[in-house]
């Protein structure tokens, strides 16, 4: 009796907020309709954004707006990435250009498990403005030199994100230095291999890097003579091999600003030269290095800015991205052009709640207040389940309210609205996890479900700009103008760009499909790179057609819409054949499974001498926690992960969410491995933009497949 009044009153009380959020909308609708220009921002979202050059449906497919011909330049005549930097620094003088925070104090916090956690106290952001920028770029150009750093030989990077990476590329740019990036969680086999496939003599690392992962395979290194230090210079020379000097970055500057060297003259690039040799993080096998020249960055970030609208001084861009990676490199590079200020963070300093800020002090978001950020569907999908475990954590009424204006601003925004009062009164608090400020996120990386980019949409009342593109296109295929209200797409072609798509019979792909064509995607144009560094075996993905054209062949899969837009489906590594004949593709189902509350991260894995799929899983804590408490289940996280009943328990959700989401019978998962340990770069089980490395991951749980697949 007492549970049914409780129900009654709660009922009663929420009565007055369905009535506030329908006489609202009531009293609202028509002024703000007219007032924001919905009805034109709803006409941009149906309108068609690309079309066949040739009318068949497996293309070319171009940009609308650019049909004619693909954009090579933003700017007439800056051809090449240091008239760029000279340019903005024309433009935009004493601005703030760079910020770092200085580290206030530091402090080591013990956790129940008896982890230690390093905490830190950040203060304000420092700027370095873009005239002092020049000057430094400057400088430390001439100081490299002095080194006996040559025109067009190239000069490595391994470094954390932070204003030093980006000093250091503009001063290679500039200098026709072409510039080899690796990185920072990459092995050190790996990164040996690299510095030996490009033969430099000069290195910029930090301290840390250069101890942790460098020193112990620096003896096979032989053309490397001069590592320079971005913050300081290690302690002790012990340890390391005769005849290799260490430098810090300070030092080099200083040498560079002496008279003697300061009036050098300066070979500039042309726009054919390499400015980049990129060594991906490597999903599959050894990193490849991809070159890159001037001319292929000024293009594909010429597609990309087209598709930011407003970008320019007013913008904050928050970098905490690897740098080594093309999506965070060309962002920058094209805040440094259009003036917006950069502010570095860090995963571990992004927020509030971040690892490595002090429980009471403000995470880098609060204090920068960005209006522009990338990131990676892992770190959406991170803040999509925090975020919404807060809200079970509320009363009754509370979460009874935020589902209530939750729903009904979803209702809103996929039909083309908006619900301001919602926004001011729900999800300001939200929006304040990111500083508040944040006008455009750009996803990139990897899919992002339909569910986390709504969230997005929704709580930090922001549009997400779906991105698609590779390191061999410069990051640079597609974006989601900001007008399009559709999920799971990944945008038009950009106007640097076209795509086509090619059949793949074994998938079961066909241009001549319904009711939209589909295919391996091939991306075409000036952004498309030039190959693999000394890799004459992996160009085979790309060619040149009969017009002169590049293009490269990524193993995607896509399909292609009426308007244009395209949305990745499959992709052709991914696909397994079961013993049954059945064709599953893992990567369909991981995206699937990964709305799961339960679920942080999953791999599933299939054997083609076998007739089903397993997985691995890593479980989100609170959830797994709070339902083995129901079940009656204690113990520590790895206890917790190993209980067969717990197994058991995530199978059960697995097999409804794929029920749910109408996966077919062959591909869900029937056998589950929990893994304790998160999947992060550093454990190399996925790369630096969270792609899962299959090969590593089914090394690292070999016994638990054969365990799953009965010891075959």
């Amino acid at each position: 009796m007492g549970l049914q009044s409780d129900s009654a009153l709660q009922s009663l009380l929420l009565l007055p907020i369905h009535l506030l959020i329908w006489l609202y909308s009531a009293l609202s609708f028509l002024p703000w309709y007219y007032m924001t220009g919905a009805s034109q921002r709803k006409a941009l979202s149906k309108r068609v954004k690309a079309r066949s050059t040739v009318g068949c449906a497996e293309g070319p497919y171009r940009c609308v707006d650019h049909f004619h011909s693909l954009a090579t330049e933003d700017f007439p005549g800056k051809d090449t990435l240091d008239k760029l930097f000279d340019y903005a620094v024309q433009r935009f003088g004493d601005a703030p250009c760079l910020g770092t925070r200085d580290v206030l104090s530091e402090d080591n916090e013990i956790q129940p498990t008896g982890k230690v956690f390093k905490k830190l106290i950040l203060g304000e952001y420092r700027w370095l403005s873009y005239n002092q920028l020049d000057s430094i770029v400057s400088q430390f150009g001439s100081g490299l030199v002095a080194l006996g750093q040559q025109t067009r030989h190239r000069i490595a990077v391994f470094c954390e994100t932070r204003a030093e990476w980006m000093i250091t590329a503009q001063t290679c740019f500039r200098h026709n230095f072409p510039l080899v990036t690796f990185y920072a969680t990459l092995g050190e086999d790996a990164i040996a291999y690299g510095l030996n496939e490009t033969g430099v003599t000069h290195l910029v690392t930090s301290v840390d890097l250069l101890e942790t992962k460098l020193k112990s395979v620096l003896s096979h290194i032989p053309n490397l003579k001069h590592v320079i230090c971005v913050d300081k210079r290690p302690g002790s020379a012990d340890g390391y091999p005769a005849g290799l000097s260490i430098h810090s970055m300070q030092d080099v500057q200083q040498l560079g600003s002496r008279p003697e060297n300061m009036g050098q003259e300066i070979v500039k690039p042309q726009s054919s030269d390499l400015a980049v040799v990129m060594y991906t993080s490597g999903s599959t096998g050894r990193p490849k290095g991809v070159m890159i020249v001037h001319s292929n960055l000024i293009a594909g970030m010429t597609g990309q800015c087209e598709r930011i609208p407003g970008l320019g001084p007013s913008d904050t861009y928050i970098a905490y991205l690897p740098l080594a990676h093309v999506l965070e490199m060309t962002a920058e590079i094209s805040c440094v052009t259009y003036g917006c200020r950069i502010g570095y963070s860090s995963p571990q300093t992004l927020s509030d709640q971040s690892t490595k800020i002090k429980r009471g002090s403000r995470g880098d978001s609060s204090v920068l207040r960005p209006t522009l950020m990338a990131a990676v569907p892992e770190i959406m999908d991170r803040i999509n389940k925090n975020v919404m475990s807060k809200v079970q954590e509320m009363s009754f009424i509370q979460r009874k309210l935020f589902t209530l204006g939750y729903q009904y601003k979803l209702e809103q925004l996929k039909r083309g609205y908006d619900a301001p009062l919602c926004n001011v009164l729900l999800f300001s608090k939200v929006k304040k996890l990111l500083g508040g400020r944040v006008r455009m996120m750009l996803s990139g990386g990897a899919p992002l479900s339909a569910a986390t980019q709504r969230f997005m949409n929704v709580c930090f009342c922001c549009p997400v700009g779906q991105g698609y593109g590779l390191t061999e296109t410069c990051g640079a295929g597609t974006i989601t103008e900001v007008t399009d209200i559709s999920t799971g797409r990944v945008g038009a072609p950009l106007l640097c760009c076209e795509i086509k798509l090619k059949d793949w019979a074994e998938g079961g792909y066909n241009t001549k499909d319904r009711p939209n064509p589909r295919g391996e995607v091939l991306i075409g144009g000036p952004n498309v790179t030039m190959g693999y560094f000394n890799d004459e075996g992996n160009n085979q993905d790309f060619f040149v057609d009969g017009k002169g054209q590049r293009w490269f062949c990524t193993g995607d899969v896509g399909e292609i819409y009426p308007d244009g837009c395209l949305q990745i489906v499959d992709r052709k590594k991914d696909l397994v054949k079961l013993q049954a004949g059945d064709y599953v593709s893992l990567g369909k189902v991981e995206s699937a499974l990964k709305n799961s509350s339960l679920i942080d991260n999953i791999c599933a894995y299939a054997n083609s001498d076998q007739n089903y799929v397993i997985s691995f899983v890593v479980p989100n804590q609170k959830g797994l926690t709070a339902l083995g408490k129901q079940r009656g289940i204690v113990g520590t996280w790895e206890e917790l992960c190993t209980h067969p009943d717990m197994e058991t328990e995530v199978l059960k959700e697995i097999k409804a969410v794929a029920v749910n989401i109408k996966l077919q019978r062959f591909e869900i998962p029937v056998k589950v491995h929990l893994s304790p340990e998160a999947w992060t770069p550093e454990t190399g089980l996925v790369t630096d933009a969270f792609k899962l490395k299959r090969k590593e991951i089914k090394n690292h749980y070999l016994s638990h497949i054969e365990r799953m697949y009965g010891g075959k």
